[in-house]
């Protein structure tokens, strides 16, 4: 059993979800709007990705695109932070958006 708290985020929590995605508000926010767009499928970091995820690695970003969308959100920022250097606090690769 894979010890990882987005692995076992409770359905009450999601924002929006895909058959590939989740989206839960950060609980540490770093701007007004602060969401994680979180894989289902447990990958640890970006270093950790094959070839056979392209395709779930651009439904990341579409679904950053949908939500600004659906909350009129112009600008904002997208992030993904690798490795424990680089920011990554949990093992399990995830995007950041954020705006003000």
């Amino acid at each position: 059993m894979i010890e990882c708290i987005f692995c076992q985020l409770n359905k009450e929590n999601f924002l929006y979800e895909t058959d590939e995605l989740i989206v839960v508000k950060d609980i540490k926010p770093k701007a007004r709007t602060h969401y994680l767009i979180i894989p289902k499928k447990h990958i640890e970091s970006v270093d950790k990705l094959e070839d056979k995820d392209v395709k779930l690695m651009g439904e990341l970003f579409i679904m950053a695109k949908r939500i600004a969308e659906k909350e009129n959100i112009v600008g904002y920022k997208l992030i993904v932070n690798v490795g424990r250097v680089g920011g990554q606090i949990i093992d399990h690769i995830h995007m950041h958006l954020l705006a003000n």
